[in-house]
């Protein structure tokens, strides 16, 4: 018996995330079509309950990196969810800011202070590991399933520029004997995992 369903949907931060609960619904055995609202961050489901239940497609989103929330929920849930939601990405781009600020300052205009390196690293690494690390677990999710998202993108960058960094930081001997300067990009990763909080 097919049945029409709507059920909202977190995680999504882009129109690529959509497209991929779209996809991951749309061929999930049993399920005749998938439609999301982005802006609603809904997906319309039209489904055979006797092929496949509402579990079974939680689980298939939930496999992609998001989730499908299944109990009834009234309109003044979904706005709690939303602010809690909302609460979170407010405080981590508060979190990221304030400690892009000086690795910006540092990276700008006082690169060759004693001590820079470390001090742009020490302040980098809550950058990615707490306030944008769900940039990196949404990325390896959507590696895992062979997709890419804006997730991917930024994990990609700031993490290439992140462990360049780290490795120069480290052993800055590597360029410096050979005639080149060790140049780190830590500002590069902090302040781009920073702004796309912000927006």
């Amino acid at each position: 018996m097919e049945k029409r369903e709507t059920f909202y949907v977190t995680g999504m931060s882009c129109a690529g995330c959509a497209m991929s609960v779209e996809q991951v619904l749309s061929q999930t055995k049993g399920v005749k079509e998938a439609k999301v609202n982005f802006a609603a961050s809904t997906v319309m489901v039209e489904y055979d309950e006797s092929v496949v239940t509402p579990t079974d497609l939680q689980e298939a989103v939930q496999a992609a990196g998001y989730d499908l929330i299944l109990e009834e929920e009234t309109e003044s849930d979904i706005e709690i969810r939303q602010r809690k939601e909302y609460h979170k990405l407010r405080q981590n781009t508060i979190g990221a800011i304030v400690f892009s600020l000086p690795v910006f300052i540092i990276g700008m205009f006082f690169m060759h202070m004693p001590y820079g390196d470390w001090i742009m690293l020490i302040c980098t690494v809550p950058v990615i590991l707490v306030f944008g690390r769900h940039f990196y677990i949404n990325a390896w999710q959507q590696l895992r399933h062979g997709r890419a998202n804006m997730d991917t993108l930024v994990a990609v960058s700031t993490g290439i520029a992140f462990l360049f960094s780290l490795f120069t930081t480290i052993y800055p001997q590597y360029w410096t004997s050979r005639g080149l300067e060790a140049h780190v990009y830590y500002e590069a990763a902090a302040v781009i995992i920073a702004l796309i909080l912000l927006g």
